[in-house]
């Protein structure tokens, strides 16, 4: 398999300089930009794996050239670390609902970072070998193609989402807690709030449309679970 991609993107020349020498000698390759506009033009170029995305950095701000990314075809499924001095839950949450798929607070350790990365390696070394979809409640979930459906409409989602639509309807009828959603989709061993998923949870029920929205049930005091026969539309957790 050739080396995951990896493009740091920090204004802070220092720290991604520290930053690009930690992930090639973890292995990977990588390339280094210093402002939004940079970012996505390399993003296009290069297509990377993972982009580790400061937020604060100049030109364009890191939750614009996140949501820029999600918007292109070539690059909507890149996964995206947020990399932020920022630690409030509202910054997270924004960070999140605009297509992150993991999120680490300044001050950080290198070895931290490094482990969320190799999580997001190992998950894309494990699709690799998936070549099977299944079709449930209208839904199809094809992993080779790291594609989901609803009748004929692609759904546009982040890899995060993919994922946890993946898990729920894998295993229909089980509730899952946030904490198990969490290490689905984001990976184990991620370090971040648990109401994260249900911004998730908000933004793949949209994607789906009211139909199918309605077979991911809400356990209250749970976690979601998925339906093929739902009871009932579905309402946002308040525990």
């Amino acid at each position: 398999m050739t080396k995951m991609k990896v493009l740091v993107v920090e204004d802070d020349r220092s720290l991604a300089k520290v930053l690009a020498y930690n992930l090639t000698q973890a292995g990977y390759e990588v390339r280094s930009a210093y402002d939004g506009q940079d970012a996505l033009t390399q993003a296009r170029l290069q297509l990377p794996d993972v982009v580790v995305l400061d937020v604060m950095i100049p030109i364009l701000d890191g939750l614009e050239v996140c949501r820029r990314l999600r918007a292109n075809d070539e690059t909507a499924k890149t996964a995206i670390v947020m990399l932020t001095a920022k630690g409030e839950e509202t910054d997270q949450l924004i960070g999140f609902s605009v297509g992150a798929d993991d999120y680490v607070t300044k001050p950080f350790s290198v070895k931290i970072l490094l482990q969320r990365i190799k999580a997001i390696d190992r998950r894309r070394k494990s699709e690799d070998g998936q070549s099977y979809s299944i079709n449930r409640g209208g839904i199809t979930i094809d992993r080779l193609k790291f594609r989901a459906t609803v009748g004929d409409r692609v759904l546009d989602l982040t890899p995060s989402e993919f994922r946890l639509l993946d898990t729920l309807i894998r295993q229909p009828g089980r509730a899952f807690d946030r904490s198990e959603l969490i290490d689905a989709a984001l990976g184990a061993n991620t370090v971040v709030l648990e109401r994260t998923i249900d911004v998730h949870i908000r933004s793949l029920r949209k994607k789906l449309g009211d139909s199918i929205a309605m077979k991911i049930e809400t356990v209250r005091g749970v976690g979601y679970r998925f339906t093929e026969m739902p009871n009932g539309s579905p309402s946002e957790s308040t525990a």
